[in-house]
């Protein structure tokens, strides 16, 4: 009861006093700031709350919803976009942060309606299944092979380790990142290895294991 009555605090008129954590008083308003960024070709400018995440933002202010949140805890990857040309976590970077930056979303990768060689090598080896992770999936795909464009596919299931999917068991996802890498090089350079014929947790396990039920 002290406790409590500590916290609430008393107007001069005797009405309780909201208070800020630990009871310190009013919590401050919270602070905005005009942020100018490129989104897919486009430039915006939006003053926004500086404690609004990068993917609330994308979605929220500008109605791209193709970033989905999972975890929002920067585990399952399903939020990520390309900040500058590198896949990074929405969830975990703020919007002020990008100011200044180019951003790209599943929307910005299709041109003129023609999906992109990891968009067609997805749809080809069907390396989506309810949809929710692929957004990510083929932002962090792109990134991954702008920095390893002939990977073996021990290295795709490692370097796509920190993008989780539910559903597909993950070979589809890595017979996609393989034909993508042969498509974007034209021609087959994507080497076989022992553990092709595993088809459970192979991309997100060496991260999560059971974390994901």
């Amino acid at each position: 009861m002290a406790i409590r009555q500590r916290l609430r605090r008393i107007r001069p008129d005797g009405r309780p006093k909201d208070t800020g954590p630990g009871g310190r008083g009013p919590s401050p308003p919270s602070e905005r700031r005009v942020i100018r960024l490129e989104v897919n070709g486009e430039h915006f400018e939006r003053e926004i709350d500086v404690r609004r995440s990068l993917g609330d933002f994308l979605r929220e202010d500008l109605n791209l919803t193709a970033t989905h949140f999972g975890c929002e805890h920067g585990v399952c990857g399903a939020c990520t976009v390309q900040v500058n040309g590198e896949a990074i976590r929405s969830c975990l970077m703020l919007a002020v942060q990008a100011d200044g930056a180019a951003v790209r979303t599943l929307e910005g990768v299709a041109e003129d309606g023609v999906l992109s060689p990891v968009q067609q090598a997805f749809w080809d080896h069907k390396g989506q299944q309810c949809g929710f992770c692929t957004p990510g999936m083929i932002l962090a795909t792109e990134d991954f092979l702008k920095r390893n464009p002939r990977p073996t596919r021990e290295e795709i299931r490692e370097g796509m380790s920190g993008n989780i999917c539910r559903c597909t068991g993950y070979q589809f996802i890595v017979d996609s990142i393989a034909a993508a890498a042969e498509n974007l090089n034209g021609r087959a350079t994507v080497a076989e290895d022992a553990g092709r014929g595993s088809t459970s947790g192979e991309v997100g396990a060496q991260q999560v294991d059971d974390e994901v039920p």
